[in-house]
């Protein structure tokens, strides 16, 4: 009787302690916030509305061969990550061997944004679109907010071009919509597939200051259906596959040249096509060379394997161009594509 008491005592107390458990962990497991879908499409009512997206953005200047550069991302309420880069801003000189400086703060009761990193080494003050850096106390940059432009955005169709897209007609997309001059990602594909190519578009996230990660503007352009360039609000963010810039699930990009959201981004893309002999056996895999906002992510990034998501069937033959929707408002124009 001794031994069975003993049992079921020793059972009894382990039960409660894996319920003890449980019950921490849902307590620790935080809670999401409600405003995570708060969105901004229109960068005009976005600055009319939320007094944090005039905040966030580039600090710094066109030019190379800055001491700094900074980044500051908007995480809703007058929170902010700001991040100091050595060098200058990316593509701009940022040197990519010195790590990140990651800040954190908030706006104080007189309207002025203070971050700082957790031992105060480094500070910043922002305001009236001017941020001063601090290191040890000292002055160490004074910098403004700019607002960078696609050196390819607005490149007009090359000669052979097919238009895909020019804001009046989305006639050469499956499930096509036209919203003021735009094309909407709601799983649109184009009606034509295609082999090999050089493909220029444009894009723009949306506002989304309150929402995290993969919840933050998320899309994709598929190319032949199979292969995806992320599209996603990554401003700021480590650049990895999974975000703008990157191949998903094959590669990362050099270097993340991604803009803050509702600005107006470029993909221009040299995709090649995989070849396969008469036996049906593969003898090159597809190729792309990938341009963001202008400067080369990705040099003939060998594709050996379908992007997770692909829809496509296989890896030979041609395909379309697929805009995947994935739950949030991004936006495309100026979509044009030579065939080679």
């Amino acid at each position: 009787m001794k031994s069975t008491f003993r049992v079921l005592l020793a059972s009894t107390l382990l039960l409660t302690a894996v319920n003890s458990s449980l019950a921490a962990a849902k307590k620790k497991r935080p809670k999401k916030d409600p405003r995570a879908s708060l969105t901004w499409t229109d960068p005009i009512k976005a600055k009319a509305e939320d007094p944090d997206f005039s905040i966030q953005g580039e600090y710094g200047t066109s030019k190379t061969g800055q001491p700094w550069g900074v980044q500051v991302v908007a995480l809703g309420d007058g929170n902010f990550d700001a991040y100091l880069l050595a060098r200058g801003l990316p593509g701009l000189g940022w040197d990519k061997s010195k790590p990140r400086i990651r800040m954190n703060g908030k706006r104080d009761a007189g309207g002025s944004i203070r971050v700082a990193t957790k031992d105060r080494i480094y500070r910043a003050e922002i305001s009236d679109g001017v941020l001063v850096a601090y290191e040890y106390g000292d002055i160490i940059a004074r910098l403004r907010r700019i607002q960078r432009r696609s050196a390819t955005l607005g490149a007009a169709p090359a000669d052979g071009a097919i238009v895909l897209f020019d804001g009046k007609s989305a006639d050469e997309w499956d499930k096509g919509k036209v919203e003021n001059g735009l094309l909407a990602n709601n799983d649109v594909t184009t009606k034509r597939k295609f082999g090999s190519y050089h493909l220029h578009l444009e894009f723009r996230t949306p506002y989304k200051p309150f929402a995290r990660g993969q919840a933050r503007g998320n899309s994709g352009v598929y190319h032949q259906g199979r292969f995806e360039t992320q599209v996603l609000d990554a401003f700021g963010l480590e650049g990895r596959m999974n975000e703008t810039g990157g191949i998903y699930s094959i590669a990362a990009p050099r270097i993340n040249m991604c803009l803050p959201p509702l600005s107006w981004q470029t993909y221009d893309v040299d995709f090649r096509a995989a070849q396969y002999g008469k036996d049906g056996k593969l003898k090159k895999p597809a190729r792309m060379t990938v341009r963001l906002n202008g400067v080369e992510v990705h040099k003939n990034q060998e594709l050996k394997k379908a992007t997770t998501a692909s829809r496509a069937k296989g890896m030979e033959g041609k395909g379309p161009i697929y805009l995947q929707h994935h739950g949030n408002p991004v936006y495309y124009r100026n979509i044009w594509i030579v065939e080679k």
